[in-house]
């Protein structure tokens, strides 16, 4: 099963319950891309929609990529007032783009689906020369390390082997990443990192665990019985869970 059509299921609860990015993130990426109304951007990955106002209130021409039907239909109807947008319903590796067009492309907690040895250097194909690559994450962690506990209890009773998708993140992994964007040509490679944290009830935490993939891959009766336990869990420890995103930013151009 390509979990990547996971996030097509419920499209209407993964745009309510997925993050928006800081905006310190995103006068980041306009910072170093110079974007404005004579430039071209793409978006990779655009799900629906969560990175996407900022860059489209720039006046840019930009054109969004995205895998899943559902999701490139409900992207096109909620930015259909800017003649501006552009959306194709494919796979970034499939798509057939213009090379040395793009003045920007981007991705939000997306790249990691495509085969850097196919996603990198088609990247630096489409951009001009001068332009700008931004990739950008979220991760989630949950802050009570007794609830976190707690949860874990949960999630090795229903599958022993499997840890729970809500996890720390580890500034070592910029180091990595930041690497290789450089290894496939790139240079001016910078990454930045900005925190945020979300509160839930139960009901809103089980809404967000059903934005993930491998959440939404597990059988029926096993994501059920998680889900039960998982909602007395946090009930038990108040009624609400916090979460803490880190955002992870890599900055590179195009020599």
């Amino acid at each position: 099963m390509d979990l990547r059509f996971t996030f097509n299921e419920d499209v209407v609860n993964y745009d309510k319950m997925r993050p928006t990015y800081a905006k310190e993130l995103y006068e980041a990426i306009l910072n170093f891309s110079g974007l404005d109304s004579t430039k071209n951007a793409l978006e990779i990955g655009i799900g629906t929609g969560q990175a996407t106002l900022p860059f489209l209130h720039t006046g840019c021409k930009l054109t969004a990529v995205e895998l899943g039907e559902d999701m490139a239909r409900f992207s096109k109807e909620k930015f259909a007032s800017f003649p501006n947008f552009h959306i194709i319903n494919s796979s970034f590796e499939k798509v057939h783009l213009e090379n040395d067009y793009y003045d920007l492309i981007y991705s939000a907690t997306a790249f990691h689906w495509i085969p850097q040895e196919a996603g990198y250097p088609k990247v630096f194909n489409l951009l001009k020369s001068g332009g700008v690559v931004a990739l950008f994450w979220n991760h989630a962690a949950r802050v009570n390390d007794e609830l976190d506990c707690a949860i874990q209890q949960v999630y090795r009773k229903y599958r022993p082997t499997h840890h729970s998708t809500v996890h720390r993140f580890s500034e070592e992994k910029c180091l990595e990443i930041a690497k290789t964007i450089q290894e496939y040509g790139f240079v001016d490679v910078d990454y930045h990192l900005y925190q945020q944290t979300r509160v839930f009830d139960a009901p809103q935490y089980m809404s967000l665990l059903n934005t993930y993939s491998d959440h939404r891959a597990r059988q029926d009766e096993i994501r059920l019985g998680l889900e039960s336990e998982l909602t007395q869990v946090i009930n038990d420890f108040g009624g609400k869970i916090d979460i803490n995103d880190t955002m992870d930013l890599y900055l590179a151009r195009k020599p």
